[in-house]
């Protein structure tokens, strides 16, 4: 076992926080004691590129307990948790990371989880992915399939498919309904204010909150900021997703217009320059900009440096732009994933990662069980509906099953008015 971490000496209180989470985590326990039994993965290793957190190490001794040798690095250069990143170590499995990677040592420990020949991959945002395809081909023959944990590496995965680049099947966990129905919207939405709120303790209630994007994430943050009493304005290219957002009782306007009434902006959109220069001159005085998206590249914060006056760290995680008029602005967490990259974030809650990591988790063995041609591939309905069936369990809410007539009703066509 092999591990570059900040300090092996927090493992002990790395995995305080580890059996926290293993008791909000009962679907993934479940798995656990499958994989205990039956050692699905006895011989495979896997390599994953993920946020270095209490939950995620949860996930890769899930995988260890079915046989896996598991090494583990993760996918943003803000969100590792030390702490659990030495616990890790420190209970077998090979951990690379710490908080604060410079850009070269993000990549660099990359390439130490890909240097332990992995057959599976587990990628948040498709770095490690990509890095293969790129700059480690020598070990493409070897690589069963990859599992995708988030839209943003989905959207890449998708057009590296459709360019006839993708060499190796890759099982989209996140189109998963258990996946992101919940891990997106509910888990988004939470932890984007639990980091926002504990590093700039603002209230919330009475503020014009400005949300980009209206996909599954945009509607959990939404719904939050609306809960908190928030008065929320959304942005939005989809004129289907704007149209729901006003449906919802959401004030619906071009960000141009959005940023002039902001206090608090969120962007959750996946792609680039949402917020930009034009934005920026026209920006409500104090506002606080926050990213939720995978990527910092939402806002813009280049063209935020280059026309500001000044630039000053008056918090951790927050980072004043004074302008030549006289108006401030605020950056979280660089721009990067607030509810991860921030330092009060802690990411989604347990709850939440539990279905989420447990989809991953059992994409993982559909990889070994299936050979799949190149290609990216939605779950198998029946493993949502089994990690749906298993929460539904653990909170101990029973429902309804069809009567035969009801099924045979349902299948038929004779029977009308």
């Amino acid at each position: 076992m092999s591990y570059d971490v900040k300090d092996i000496s927090l493992a002990p209180q790395g995995k305080k926080k580890i059996f926290w989470v293993q008791k909000h985590m009962p679907v993934l326990e479940h798995i656990k004691k499958r994989f205990q039994e039956e050692k699905p993965f006895e011989g495979i290793t896997i390599g994953s590129c993920l946020h270095l957190e209490p939950k995620t190490i949860n996930l890769g001794l899930t995988l260890q307990a079915g046989g896996a040798e598991v090494a583990m690095t993760g996918c943003n250069p803000l969100s590792t948790h030390d702490d659990a990143s030495a616990a890790g170590a420190s209970m077998g499995l090979h951990m690379y990371g710490w908080r604060e990677e410079t850009n070269e040592e993000y990549y660099q420990n990359i390439n130490r989880v890909l240097d332990h020949q992995p057959d599976i991959i587990i990628d948040d945002g498709a770095d490690m992915i990509f890095l293969i395809h790129r700059e480690r081909r020598e070990i493409l023959d070897q690589i069963i399939g990859a599992c995708e944990e988030t839209t943003t590496g989905i959207h890449r995965l998708r057009a590296m498919h459709d360019d006839g680049a993708l060499e190796f099947p890759v099982m989209a966990v996140n189109d998963a309904y258990t996946k992101y129905l919940f891990d997106n919207r509910y888990g988004t939405g939470q932890s984007t204010f639990d980091s926002i709120m504990g590093s700039t303790n603002i209230l919330i209630a009475g503020k014009t909150v400005v949300v980009c994007g209206y996909g599954w994430c945009g509607r959990g943050i939404a719904l939050r900021a609306d809960g908190l009493g928030a008065n929320v304005i959304v942005t939005e290219v989809d004129p289907i997703r704007a149209l729901e957002a006003r449906m919802d009782g959401y004030r619906v306007m071009n960000i141009r217009e959005a940023v002039q009434n902001a206090d608090l902006l969120i962007t959750a959109t996946g792609n680039i320059d949402v917020v930009s220069a034009e934005d920026f001159k026209v920006m409500k005085d104090g506002c606080i900009m926050a990213n939720s998206g995978h990527f910092n590249v939402e806002i813009n914060s280049k063209q935020l440096n280059e026309i500001s006056t000044s630039q000053e760290l008056i918090k951790p995680d927050i980072e004043e732009f004074k302008m030549a008029d006289g108006r401030s602005f605020y950056l979280l967490a660089e721009g990067r994933l607030v509810n991860l990259a921030g330092e009060r974030g802690q990411g989604h809650p347990a709850e939440i990662m539990d279905m989420s990591f447990a989809m991953q988790a059992l994409s993982t063995e559909y990889l070994l069980e299936n050979k799949l041609e190149p290609g990216v591939y939605k779950p198998p309905e029946e493993k949502d509906y089994e990690v749906a069936r298993l929460k539904l369990q653990a909170m101990n809410i029973k429902i309804d099953s069809l009567t035969d007539r009801q099924c045979e009703y349902l299948e038929g066509w004779e029977e009308g008015t």
